[in-house]
């Protein structure tokens, strides 16, 4: 049996809080499979590879807040273990390289140009390393990482975001690494503490899928035992078969709802979904893809699945080889804000009412109405069941025009057929000890 009063109350921890409210944030995947045209590098590629001729980050922030975003994540070392600042505990890295004779630290630019446009930063530190000897001999290998993640989360700023993938391969001795997952998460709360640990880690969940498709129904309640990291680790992939950022499933499709949770006893925790994908094919720029970026329809509608859908939609734009973001993704970018900022501008202007479980909106004049959008206070938890949507036009009956089993953070339900309406009713049909709902608004077709 649900403890309901228990049910109701699992909320997020503030850094959580100010997480979902960015929304939209940025994935940058460069380094050296950016000049290698790998997806996954072996390791040990010859620094002199690495010497980008034309690096503009600033174009990369113009290009990210043009879309609407709120931050950026750097993958600072992938798995190859080329780092893009110069480690005290490796010369695998810029500081080996003829980019800048040896001097650059793409890191700090990144950082920096962030702030200067008024983005939040973000680190990606691969736990598996090709090139570092030690990997797969246990503590010493984990004293290397955590040192690297030391340096990341002292020298940069402050950061949103440390991402942690679950890539885990044989290293050179033929062993696996066991990762110090909890001594990561020390290390970051005690070094970045409004900072979440995304994906391998307790305070933000990966939605299943790198295509960017969320579930129908997304919820932040769910079982404890979902922040295991060793269960999305088993999940990453380990070899490059391009296919897989384009494969939709999500593992269960239903994680929280009074179903799912029927007869479960665990502890429960607020983990939030994420969702990640990219604007072409692969997660390192390609020339060949360059005639294959997502559309700008394609990509809005994940926007609208994702932010509308109670996750985050974390995007990769990959730079090229030279240093730039291709053509094809600045102009999907701009036009992508700009879809975005339509959305928003067409919100309509109503008189709202409150009166127990219903909240009615109504207009001055008919609308006609394509898409509904729905915002509980999550400060309060994720309390709604269910909710049942109805329009009528200049007092007629009401009709049914949607209905949806959570909300959370932000539901966006765009109607089959738009409806000329002059109000529009929500009714909250089930919900776990009441409900708290911040917003609800139409849009205008």
């Amino acid at each position: 049996m649900i403890n309901e009063d228990y049910l109701a109350n699992i909320r997020p921890t503030h850094r959580q809080l100010q997480w979902q409210k960015m929304e939209m944030y940025a994935f940058i995947h460069f380094g050296m499979n950016t000049m290698t045209d790998r997806e996954w590098g072996e390791g040990h590629e010859d620094p002199a590879l690495f010497n980008p001729g034309n690096v503009d980050v600033d174009q990369w922030m113009r290009a990210l807040v043009s879309a609407g975003m709120t931050g950026v994540i750097l993958t600072c070392k992938h798995h190859d273990g080329f780092c893009l600042w110069p480690s005290a505990y490796t010369k695998h890295s810029v500081e080996s390289s003829p980019w800048k004779g040896g001097r650059g630290d793409l890191v700090r630019e990144v950082s920096d140009a962030a702030a200067r446009h008024g983005l939040k930063f973000g680190v990606y530190l691969s736990p598996w390393d090709m090139t570092e000897p030690t990997y797969g001999q246990g503590e010493a290998y984990n004293d290397f990482y955590i040192n690297q993640l030391i340096e990341l989360l002292t020298h940069y700023g402050p950061v949103f975001s440390v991402w942690l993938d679950g890539a885990c391969g044989e290293g050179p001795n033929g062993k696996v690494q066991v990762y110090d997952w909890q001594r990561i998460y020390e290390t970051v709360r005690a070094l970045a503490p409004k900072a979440v640990i995304s994906v391998c880690g307790p305070d933000v969940r990966w939605c299943g899928n790198e295509a960017g498709s969320v579930r129908a129904n997304e919820w932040s309640v769910v079982p404890a035992s979902l922040r295991e990291a060793e269960r999305t680790a088993e999940k990453s992939q380990k070899a490059d078969d391009g296919e897989f950022s384009r494969q939709v499933a999500s593992g269960d499709e239903d994680l929280g709802s009074r179903e799912a949770l029927a007869g479960y006893c665990g502890p429960l925790a607020w983990y939030p979904a994420e969702v990640n994908t990219s604007t072409r094919k692969g997660w390192f720029h390609h020339n060949v893809e360059d005639s294959q970026v997502r559309s700008v329809d394609e990509l809005f509608s994940i926007w609208k699945g994702s932010v509308g859908g109670n996750a985050t939609f974390l995007l990769n734009v990959p730079p090229n080889r030279d240093g730039l973001l291709a053509d094809a993704d600045v102009e999907v970018l701009a036009r992508l804000g700009e879809k975005i900022a339509d959305f928003r501008a067409r919100r309509i202007e109503a008189f709202r009412k409150d009166d127990g479980n219903t909240v009615t909106l109504r207009f001055d004049t008919p609308r006609t109405v394509s898409a509904v959008v729905l915002e509980e206070d999550i400060a309060q938890g994720q309390r709604i069941d269910e909710a049942v949507v109805t329009s009528c036009a200049n007092g007629g009956d009401e009709q049914e025009i949607a209905r949806a089993h959570s909300v959370g953070y932000r539901r966006i339900i765009t109607l089959e057929k738009p409806v000329t309406a002059t109000q529009v009713r929500v009714t909250v049909t089930k919900s776990r000890q009441g409900f708290y709902l911040a917003d609800f608004y139409a849009i205008e077709a």
